[in-house]
Parts: structure tokens; C-alpha cells; sequence
């Protein structure tokens, strides 16, 4: 049974968004797609005294997932669209199920001018716990929007995708995220942009300022570290344009700012298995706030 990119819906305008990307992204894919939508039901004791309530519930519950799904089959005609109703706490329903997804697909707030969470509480936890790859879209988030401007600068999904942008820690880089990654770019036929920020010994940090030809051989350094991580999937993926991209400086602006010109962001999420508490990264947690493409968030060891 082939593997399906699964989306979280609630009828919210976020997972409307992530539902419609899902399917442009099965569609590069040559994947079906489930939307699920998790409820929790009345508890007994109080089902009788609500026993309205509790119908009405269950019938948009229902309702919603049914639309959504109608949707997509006439939008997206060559996609296979099913459905799936889960119970129980929303965020672990959706870990559970992710289990045999290819990809997790959940819908974030677009983030504006005041900070704060703007993935949500559901959406955190999941990224958190699930050990599949998580998309995360905003709201209103259109197909012309991970595309190039057309010849007249208007917005259009008819021309080419912009870059794939990759988050890489060179000390950690993990074979399940570059290959998401690479993966992503080649099945857009786009340049893969891999950011490295790289920031000097803490001694710096106190006053000390950092001298011209330090920064020159500590940046040459990390060049070719990035290189050197890189070279194997280049080899994997030689018709693929890489560009490095190894910067000084903070990895979250760094990437916020490379997803203004991103179809998508990918970054990592090293896999904490432990019950309590959301473990995501602080690199992670910044980016999923404030990028302004889609972000992938892979998990690994």
C-alpha cells in the first residue's frame, strides 16, 4: 500500500491552505492524500446534558473533512483524496496516524507584525513528537506564491518554482535531512540553497571584536566543511544546481530572510524521545514562526 501525504484539518483557513498544498505536492509525487480531522468526543457523563450539542458536533466533524475532500477532487482531478476521522486529544491523534504517512501536513497562522506563537499549541506538539516529516503552511498561502513572478512581474503558478532553501548544521548534517532536501529541489527542478551560519568562539561574544583576517580563515573553514558535507549528494544529484551558502551570523534571520525567495524551507529536528515537553530547536521554533515560504521539518537522530 503506497505511502499517503497526510493532512490535519480543522476547517480553519490555515488547513484549507495545507490541504490544497498537500495536493499540489502529490501531485509532483505521484501520491494520494488523507485528510484527517481529530475530535474529542463529549464525555459520557456529560453527553446527556448536551445530548444537541453533541450532534450538532458530530455532524460538522464529519461535515468538514467530506467538503474539504469534494474540494480537492475537483481542483485537483489526478489526485486520489480520501478521508479519516479520529478521536481523541487532537495533537496525539495526528501522532499516531503520521506514523504511516510519507509526509504530515498542518496549517500555521501567516505571520504578520506582532510576534508570538503562530504555529499553535496543536501544531508545536506534533512537530515535537512525530518522527515524520511535517509541512507547516500559512493561511492564504497560494500556489503563485512558491513560483517565480512571470516576464510582466506578476504572481503565476504557470512559471517555474522558486529555490528549495536547506538549514544546515555542518556539525550535524544529517543524511534523512539533506536527502528531504535534495529531493524537494530536483522533484521542483529548482537550485537547492543550503544556508550555514557559522558565529565566533563565545570568547568573542563579550566585547572582543573579531578581526577581518580571523573572520576570513574561520569563514574559509567552514566553507569547506559545507562542501566537504555536501559533496556526496551533489555526486547523487548531478544535474541538481547547489548553492552554498555559509554566512556569519544568526541561522534563524539568516533563513527567515532566504524565505522571502523560497518555494520551501527545510530544516531539522534532532528526535528527543521523551513525553514532556515540546523539543524543537531554537533554530526550528524561529523559523516555523516567521518564514514566509513553507516549512519541512525532518526529524532525525
Amino acid at each position: 500500500m503506497p505511502r499517503t501525504i497526510m493532512v490535519g484539518l480543522d476547517g480553519s483557513p490555515e488547513s484549507r491552505a495545507a490541504a490544497e498544498w498537500a495536493a499540489r505536492e502529490a501531485q509532483l509525487r505521484g501520491l494520494p492524500v488523507k485528510l484527517v480531522h481529530a475530535w474529542e468526543p463529549i464525555p459520557e457523563h456529560l453527553a446527556e446534558a448536551t445530548h444537541g450539542r453533541a450532534e450538532t458536533l458530530q455532524h460538522w466533524t464529519e461535515r468538514i473533512p467530506r467538503e474539504a475532500a469534494e474540494g480537492l477532487r475537483l481542483r485537483h482531478p489526478g489526485v486520489e483524496v480520501t478521508t479519516e476521522q479520529l478521536t481523541g486529544l487532537p495533537s496525539e491523534a495526528l501522532v499516531r496516524a503520521a506514523q504511516d504517512a510519507e509526509l504530515l501536513v498542518l496549517g500555521s497562522r501567516r505571520p504578520g507584525g506582532i510576534g508570538g506563537f503562530l504555529v499553535g499549541s496543536v501544531g508545536l506538539a506534533v512537530v515535537a513528537h512525530t518522527e515524520r516529516p511535517v509541512v507547516l503552511v500559512h493561511a492564504g498561502e497560494q500556489a503563485a506564491d512558491e513560483h517565480e513572478m512571470d516576464p510582466a512581474g506578476i504572481p503565476s503558478a504557470a512559471t517555474g518554482f522558486r529555490p528549495v532553501v536547506l538549514g544546515l548544521d555542518v556539525a550535524d548534517p544529517d543524511e534523512a535531512l539533506i536527502g528531504f532536501a535534495f529531493e524537494a529541489a530536483a522533484r521542483r527542478s529548482v537550485p537547492l540553497r543550503v544556508v550555514h551560519a557559522w558565529n565566533p568562539p563565545p570568547y568573542y561574544a563579550y566585547g572582543m571584536a573579531l578581526e577581518p583576517a580571523v573572520e576570513r580563515e574561520m569563514a574559509k573553514g567552514d566553507a569547506v566543511v559545507l562542501s566537504e558535507a555536501l559533496r556526496p549528494w551533489r555526486q547523487k544529484y548531478p544535474d541538481l544546481e547547489v548553492v552554498e551558502q555559509p554566512h556569519y551570523g544568526s541561522p534563524s534571520l539568516l533563513l527567515i530572510d532566504a524565505s522571502h525567495e523560497a518555494s520551501l524551507v527545510v530544516v531539522g529536528r534532532r528526535i528527543r524521545r521523551s513525553s514532556v515537553g515540546a523539543h524543537i530547536g531554537t533554530v526550528t521554533h524561529a523559523v516555523l514562526h516567521h518564514s514566509t515560504a513553507p516549512v519541512a521539518v525532518v526529524a532525525h537522530d
